[in-house]
C-alpha cells in the first residue's frame, strides 16, 4: 500500500505546481495562501477522478459531435467547481478557467513525462495481476 503513496504524492505535487504556475501566468486566477493551493490540488485530483468521468459520460453525444473539443469545456468546468469549493481560490470567469485548464493539462503532461517517466513502476494498480490475489 505504501508503494502507491509515492505516485499519488508525485501527481499531487505536479497538480499543485501546475496550479501555482497557472496562477502566475493568468491574471484571473488567484490563491490566497499555500494551503488553499494544496487543498485545490487535492480536490482537483479527486474531481478529475470522480466528477469528470461522470460529466464525460453524460455529455458523450456533445463530445462526439464536437470531435472531442467539448472535453476542454469539461476541464474548465471542473476547475471552476474546485474554485467554488475551495476558500482562497478565485477564478474570474469561464475563459480564464478554460485557458488555465488547457495550460495546466499541457504542463502536467510534460512534467509527468519527465518526472514520472511513464514507467510502469509509477502506475497505480487497481486490480491484481492475472494469477495473483490481493490480501
Amino acid at each position: 500500500m505504501l508503494a502507491n503513496l509515492t505516485p499519488f504524492l508525485l501527481h499531487w505535487a505536479i497538480t499543485a505546481f501546475g496550479l501555482w504556475v497557472a496562477g502566475h501566468v493568468f491574471k484571473g486566477m488567484h490563491f490566497a495562501s499555500g494551503g488553499a493551493l494544496a487543498v485545490a490540488a487535492l480536490l482537483l485530483g479527486l474531481a478529475n477522478a470522480v466528477v469528470r468521468p461522470l460529466l464525460v459520460v453524460l455529455t458523450l453525444p456533445l463530445t462526439l459531435l464536437s470531435f472531442g473539443l467539448f472535453l476542454l469545456v469539461i476541464n474548465a468546468l471542473v476547475l471552476m467547481l474546485v474554485a467554488r469549493l475551495v476558500r482562497g481560490f478565485h477564478l474570474d470567469g469561464f475563459w480564464t478557467a478554460f485557458w488555465a485548464s488547457l495550460f495546466m493539462s499541457l504542463l502536467s503532461l510534460v512534467l509527468g513525462a519527465f518526472i514520472l517517466g511513464g514507467t510502469p513502476e509509477y502506475t497505480i494498480e487497481t486490480s491484481p495481476a492475472p494469477g495473483q490475489t490481493w490480501l
